[in-house]
């Protein structure tokens, strides 16, 4: 365990919990913020004593109605989920705080990288997207509808429609391209300044885009072979042009034996270690200005395991960032 020692709260970081799952096709994630807390109990840590805290109002009771888009489920309420995230976030970095974000599903990490666009809108923005999933599709492409798949698409603003395989209603269209276009500021981060670790579950509609803009991918082989110190030192290399940068942890890059307690797990991911090691590494560089983990699922977990290792992570996380 990786102990917060008190003099060290100086660091001005602030906790935003965002318990919204209406983006996931699996319930429970709006219950992973309150299992990391309970993991912090269970190894009593104090950790969750010494930061303010903001909790973002969710809209989870659309899951109690009927979907009104089916190539972009719930866009409505993500949209508002948008403007709420993506206010607090900035806000929070407006007033020199660091956002730790926890939220349940990935989809609000778009409204993550808006807040962070719309502090410093004139600030070139990078991405460090820790996850199986490159969640490139757009409501043009996507196999599922869920808008989880959706935030690096709506980040780049893209449409992908060399791929289209859906004709959207009208709505769904305005919709999308409010959600693209929130802050005024479109696109918040440009394709080459993203850089996907340990990918390994996408379709062919995103592959497309990766290829198109030659989007960075490190794969968990990678990380094995070159180890998280040098997996880091090329990550900045490769965005140096980047005057801050952004991690966002998907539990699910871990691999499936591990990350039982996630939406959608995926087998030849990173060990906890790893994960562990690398998000570390990150965190000591200066130019990090926003950590987000998102996706753990208590509901299908035993024993709490997912949001035990979500924890370990963010403690030792924040402990190196309040080092540096």
């Amino acid at each position: 365990m990786y102990a917060v020692t008190p003099k060290q709260y100086m660091k001005n970081i602030k906790i935003i919990e965002v318990k919204s799952e209406i983006g996931a096709g699996t319930r429970g994630a709006s219950l992973g913020v309150d299992a990391i807390k309970i993991a912090a109990l269970d190894f009593m840590s104090s950790f969750f004593v010494h930061f303010p805290t903001e909790e973002i109002e969710t809209e989870n009771r659309l899951l109690f109605e009927p979907i009104e888009s089916p190539y972009a489920k719930r866009i409505k309420g993500t949209y508002t989920m948008y403007e709420r995230v993506s206010k607090s976030v900035c806000d929070t970095v407006k007033a020199n705080w660091f956002p730790v974000v926890l939220s349940g599903d990935h989809s609000t990490a778009g409204a993550t990288i808006a807040g962070l666009k719309m502090a410093r809108p004139k600030a070139k923005l990078g991405v460090i997207w820790i996850d199986a999933h490159a969640d490139l599709h757009t409501p043009y492409t996507t196999p599922s509808g869920n808008m989880h798949g959706m935030p690096i698409a709506a980040s780049i603003a893209e449409d992908n429609m060399d791929h289209k395989v859906h004709e959207v209603d009208e709505h769904t269209v305005k919709m999308w391209n409010q959600l693209k276009n929130i802050g005024k500021i479109a696109p918040k981060v440009l394709p080459e300044d993203i850089v996907f670790i340990s990918l390994r579950d996408y379709e062919k509609e995103e592959d497309h885009l990766i290829k198109k803009y030659g989007m960075k991918v490190i794969t968990t082989g990678e990380v094995r072979r070159k180890g998280p110190e040098n997996v880091a030192r090329s990550v900045f290399r490769y965005l140096s042009n980047c005057e801050y940068i952004y991690v966002s942890f998907d539990v699910d890059s871990l691999d499936a034996s591990i990350s039982r307690g996630t939406g959608t797990p995926v087998s030849n991911g990173l060990r906890e270690r790893e994960a562990e090691d690398l998000i570390s590494k990150f965190m000591q560089h200066r130019k990090i200005c926003c950590f987000e983990i998102t996706e753990v699922n208590p509901t299908l977990d035993r024993e709490n395991l997912m949001a035990e290792i979500a924890f370990n992570i963010l403690q030792r996380s924040v402990n190196v960032l309040m080092m540096n």
